[in-house]
């Protein structure tokens, strides 16, 4: 089996979660390579001994200019803060990495130009946004029912991210809270690749929307006895017109971090004319769906799914999926496309996807700030 040797850049949670995937790649079956990491940076030399402890030796920096020089490492994944993407991201690219970055790609639109721009340079060069819950198996079967056609003509969308750990008026302040390094768009930025991921990749472009945006925390601890200004949005509803030759439609995104009684809830309802498809992370090993014709019944059906990944893993199919199984699911997706594959017809979200919720959070911001609806620029 092939090889693909990475580096990681960022070694926070999400860091982890990679390495983690990587050390149990014999889960999967059928894989055409698997990962080894053989290099970490982080500007905190604290974070990266759990990866040497774990993993083995390894190149360890707190340079990520010494990373990239590093002619072992092929691809890279890099999980810093928002504000950092435009100089790392085109910094990877230039020196001949593969890419997996973190969303959003850019803390706004002309910071993600910049990295377009890099990406155009290097076609060579494979590169995808990170964004794993669309890998649990219910929402993979929410994508195929809607392929196949049988929603019809489209009545309403609604894709939603919420938790609620922010609720705690005490939780300390983080960087995701500060707008000079998180970007403007506040919670839309941490989770809108989450709830557009899947809408985009059936091509539902917003023209136009309406946007609520909440604050509620206006200070945070410092973590030192004080405390600071919280100045990010803490929630977000975003309602969107999207064209289609059947009739537009209205899409509702919902990107909450404070919703009381979620943990982490992802997830897409679809109702249409012919058809209509739900599935939550609330009930991971669930979905449910509706099929009906003029004068005929209506009712959902929900079916148990199991343990029925995109990519082939040990685990028999009477056991449930969860987070981390999404995390390696995305990573397996990656890696399959890196050797060659097509990511079993599901790649991880593209440039373009990115580029684009991009241009759908500009306008939302603009719209909520302002009390107006604001067209979408592509």
């Amino acid at each position: 089996m092939r090889e693909v040797r990475f580096g990681i850049i960022g070694c926070g949670l999400m860091g982890r979660e990679f390495a983690s995937a990587a050390a149990r790649w014999l889960h999967l079956t059928g894989m055409r390579a698997r990962p080894r990491i053989v290099a970490v940076c982080d500007t905190n030399p604290a974070l990266m001994g759990w990866y040497t402890d774990a993993l083995g030796p390894m190149q360890v920096t707190t340079d990520y200019r010494e990373l990239l020089a590093n002619p072992e490492v092929e691809a890279v994944y890099c999980a810093v803060p928002h504000v950092l993407h435009a100089e790392i991201y085109p910094a990877i690219l230039a020196a001949g990495k593969h890419l997996l970055g973190e969303k959003p790609f850019g803390m706004d639109l002309a910071q993600n130009r910049v990295i377009s721009q890099a990406i155009a340079a290097r076609p060579d060069l494979l590169v995808r946004c990170s964004s794993e819950m669309p890998f649990y198996p219910g929402a993979q079967k929410v994508v195929e029912f809607i392929r196949s056609g049988a929603v019809g003509p489209v009545l309403e969308v609604e894709a939603s991210f919420l938790h609620s750990s922010d609720i705690n008026p005490d939780k300390p302040i983080n960087w995701k809270r500060m707008a000079r390094v998180n970007g403007d768009y506040g919670c839309m930025g941490d989770l809108g690749m989450h709830v557009l991921h899947v809408p985009l990749r059936l091509g539902w472009r917003p023209s136009r929307v309406t946007a609520s945006l909440v604050k509620r925390v206006e200070t945070r601890p410092d973590g030192k006895g004080g405390r600071v200004a919280c100045d990010t949005w803490d929630n977000a509803t975003i309602t969107c017109t999207v064209p289609d030759a059947a009739g537009d439609f209205p899409m509702v995104l919902k990107t909450w971090r404070i919703a009381p009684g979620e943990a982490n809830t992802w997830s897409i309802r679809v109702l249409g004319m012919k058809g209509s498809a739900f599935f939550s992370t609330k009930s991971p090993r669930q979905w449910s769906w509706m099929r009906y014709e003029a004068g005929g019944p209506q009712g959902w059906v929900t079916e148990d799914l199991g343990y029925t990944p995109l990519f082939g893993a040990i685990t028999g199919g009477i056991f449930e999926f969860g987070f981390t199984d999404a995390i390696q699911q995305m990573w397996a997706a990656f890696v399959d496309e890196l050797a060659g594959g097509d990511a079993k017809g599901f790649p991880c979200a593209t440039p373009e996807e990115a580029a684009a919720h991009h241009a759908v959070l500009t306008a939302a911001l603009e719209a909520g700030v302002g009390g107006q609806s604001v067209g979408v620029v592509y």
